[in-house]
């Protein structure tokens, strides 16, 4: 008997410090571009387990951050993190809909699920009239791509070049302010832990398990075979 391929994803991912590639360092960054102040009112959408909190509260530290994730054992997680500090909300909904307004919108490699154009469109309601939106999301960086990387990426149709999340920005009605590639060490952050959880549930894992932990260690073998062929990208964007 086999497990619900879903229960085996989350078996992989729960617990694990990020869902996705980034570091503070991705955080500072775009505070720093934009000259973030230090009272900033921010939502961190698709937050997953709350690994961006932190950065964005350095960044701002007498700033509020609200986290969201429509995912309930990623909500538990970062309220157990953060609930002693005042300075953050978590709450479980949808990234669709933000209430409220902020002076930075921080997105990291969720944007996908809406869509670069219709989550721009979603959130500008919810900007202060100088806020800004920074958003992650895959991309190619070369125009010769290996087959391996080609067939890890089949199932986001969308993902384009640097020029084509940069056009889609400006159909959106946004002003994009700088960008930048997520580093190596961005990525190792993501799947160091997650090399280590595949090692412990090898032993004794069923079909559906066995599937998820093979796709999971060919998504971090092909990126570090073909890093120099795709990666994040991310942009800082304000409406124009």
């Amino acid at each position: 008997m086999t497990s619900d391929p879903i229960k085996s994803f989350f078996t992989l991912h729960r617990d694990l410090p990020r869902e996705g590639p980034g570091e503070a360092a991705d955080v500072a960054w775009a505070a720093a571009q934009i000259d973030l102040k230090p009272n900033a009112v921010m939502a961190d959408v698709a937050c997953g387990p709350g690994a961006d909190i932190g950065a964005l509260l350095a960044a701002a530290p007498r700033g509020h951050v609200t986290a969201l994730d429509k995912t309930a054992h990623f909500v538990d997680a970062a309220r157990v993190q953060w609930r002693d500090d005042p300075r953050v909300t978590v709450l479980k909904a949808d990234m669709a809909r933000i209430m409220n307004h902020h002076d930075l919108i921080w997105c990291a490699g969720a944007v996908y699920f809406l869509g670069i154009g219709k989550a721009l469109a979603a959130w500008k309601r919810s900007l202060t009239p100088q806020g800004v939106i920074v958003f992650s999301d895959a991309c190619w960086f070369t125009d010769t791509r290996a087959p391996r990387a080609e067939k890890l990426w089949q199932q986001y149709p969308a993902m384009t070049d640097e020029a084509g999340i940069a056009a889609q920005i400006d159909a959106a009605g946004y002003d994009l302010l700088g960008t930048r590639r997520l580093s190596d060490a961005a990525w190792e952050a993501y799947f160091a832990p997650i090399d280590a959880r595949i090692a412990t549930l090898r032993a004794g894992a069923d079909d559906a398990l066995t599937t998820v932990l093979d796709e999971a260690e060919e998504e971090a073998a092909c990126w570090r075979a073909h890093r120099d062929q795709f990666g994040y990208l991310l942009s800082i964007v304000r409406p124009k």
